[in-house]
């Protein structure tokens, strides 16, 4: 008897554990769904009502391509579409030379305070935005301040906020997340390579353009890909350093967004929340054919 109770109680531990392990899958599986609704739901929502025939956002009364139509036609999104394309481009393209270059030298190079550079490359990523805008906002009052002062520089001429702030601004932190994204793909570099083109007789301008630039790339492009995003994309410190005439398109929106929600909202961002995706997307996928 105590021989077949022993037998007997692995065999119903082993039921309850698998009776455990399959309740634990199913709360699993339901709780991935629910956490997939909650953050997507309300933009699948979003992109519906963008077609509504209602300029009431909350009641469907059919479909319609009237908003995106009218966004061609509006001034003040044309003008500031075009504000972020340019503030995105020109600092994507600074962002990503000067961010190359950083993540090259930290990455092949010793040199003092090395450590102290590593760390501090890091903060403009997890500092929060609220705090980067109001430091920057500060920072360029007093500057233009003391310059207009000194040269009694007035009107037109007088320095103010605008799409130069921005655009440095933009290249300020988005210089750290290419410089991350460009490190990693140096991590896993073979240096026998560039050894085998200098033993070859290449020097080492072009041993870095035939070898090193080629093949570190894709991250180069990943980190473009996603610093484009970035400004693309950002609102709040923007909105700190934006001046008279240098309205982005988030800047645009949210003063929309104040005033009433409609669908030609909903259809500007869409747009957004489309072009953002495929560039985090594609960026995404160069980060692992590096």
């Amino acid at each position: 008897m105590q021989t077949e109770n022993s037998e007997y109680a692995p065999r119903r531990s082993r039921r309850l554990t698998s009776r455990f392990v399959r309740w634990a899958n199913r709360a699993l599986s339901l709780n991935m769904v629910l956490s997939f609704l909650f953050l997507y739901l309300p933009i699948l929502i979003l992109v519906v009502f963008s077609f509504n025939d209602s300029r009431l956002a909350a009641r469907w009364e059919g479909f319609t391509l009237d908003w995106y139509r009218s966004l061609l036609t509006s001034r003040s999104i044309l003008s500031s579409a075009k504000n972020t394309l340019i503030v995105a481009v020109t600092s994507t393209i600074i962002a990503t030379g000067l961010g190359t270059m950083t993540a090259i030298a930290m990455e092949r190079f010793r040199f003092p305070f090395r450590r102290i550079y590593d760390g501090l490359l890091y903060i403009p990523i997890v500092t929060p935005e609220i705090v980067t805008g109001v430091s920057l906002l500060a920072f360029f009052s007093l500057t233009f301040n003391a310059i207009n002062s000194a040269f009694h520089l007035t009107g037109d001429s007088a320095f103010r906020s605008g799409l130069i702030t921005i655009t440095l601004t933009h290249v300020a932190f988005n210089i750290a997340f290419v410089s991350v994204v460009v490190r990693s793909s140096l991590k896993d570099f073979r240096r026998s390579l560039e050894d085998a083109a200098q033993d070859l007789g290449a020097n080492e301008w072009v041993t870095f353009r035939r070898i090193t630039l080629p093949l570190i790339m894709p991250g180069i492009i990943a980190g473009a890909l996603l610093a484009f995003t970035l400004s693309l994309d950002n609102f709040v410190i923007t909105y700190f350093v934006t001046g008279p005439g240098a309205t982005t398109l988030p800047i645009e929106v949210f003063g929309r967004v104040r005033r009433s929600i409609s669908p030609e909202i909903n259809a500007i961002s869409t747009i957004m929340l489309i072009i953002s995706s495929i560039f985090v997307l594609a960026s995404q996928i160069l980060q692992r054919r590096k």
